[in-house]
Protein backbone atom coordinates (compact mmCIF):
# COMPACT_ATOMS: atom_id res chain seq x y z
CA UNK A 1 0.00 0.00 0.00
CA UNK A 2 1.32 3.23 -1.06
CA UNK A 3 1.24 6.96 0.95
CA UNK A 4 0.70 10.26 -0.51
CA UNK A 5 3.19 12.93 0.66
CA UNK A 6 3.69 16.36 0.29
CA UNK A 7 7.21 17.96 -0.63
CA UNK A 8 8.30 21.01 0.28
CA UNK A 9 11.32 23.42 -1.00
CA UNK A 10 13.78 24.01 1.16
CA UNK A 11 14.62 27.48 0.00
CA UNK A 12 11.20 28.91 0.16
CA UNK A 13 8.79 26.65 1.92
CA UNK A 14 6.86 26.35 -0.36
CA UNK A 15 4.74 23.34 -1.06
CA UNK A 16 4.70 22.61 -4.66
CA UNK A 17 4.53 18.74 -5.20
CA UNK A 18 2.74 15.84 -4.12
CA UNK A 19 3.81 11.74 -4.77
CA UNK A 20 3.46 8.36 -3.17
CA UNK A 21 5.97 6.12 -1.54
CA UNK A 22 5.73 2.76 0.53
CA UNK A 23 4.04 2.99 4.16
CA UNK A 24 6.84 1.15 5.50
CA UNK A 25 9.40 3.19 4.46
CA UNK A 26 10.64 5.67 7.78
CA UNK A 27 12.74 7.40 5.84
CA UNK A 28 11.59 10.91 4.67
CA UNK A 29 11.69 11.85 0.73
CA UNK A 30 14.51 13.74 -0.64
CA UNK A 31 13.90 14.85 -4.33
CA UNK A 32 15.62 17.50 -6.45
CA UNK A 33 12.80 19.68 -8.27
CA UNK A 34 11.99 22.74 -10.32
CA UNK A 35 10.34 25.27 -7.85
CA UNK A 36 8.39 28.07 -9.69
CA UNK A 37 8.74 30.45 -6.92
CA UNK A 38 12.40 30.47 -6.74
CA UNK A 39 12.50 29.92 -10.45
CA UNK A 40 15.71 27.24 -9.83
CA UNK A 41 16.15 23.37 -9.01
CA UNK A 42 16.41 23.03 -5.27
CA UNK A 43 16.05 19.81 -2.68
CA UNK A 44 12.48 19.45 -1.87
CA UNK A 45 11.70 17.40 1.42
CA UNK A 46 8.88 15.30 2.60
CA UNK A 47 6.68 17.30 4.80
CA UNK A 48 4.45 16.10 8.15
Amino acid sequence: MRKKVVLACTVCNGRNYTTEKKQQSAERIEVKKYCKRCAQHTIHRETK
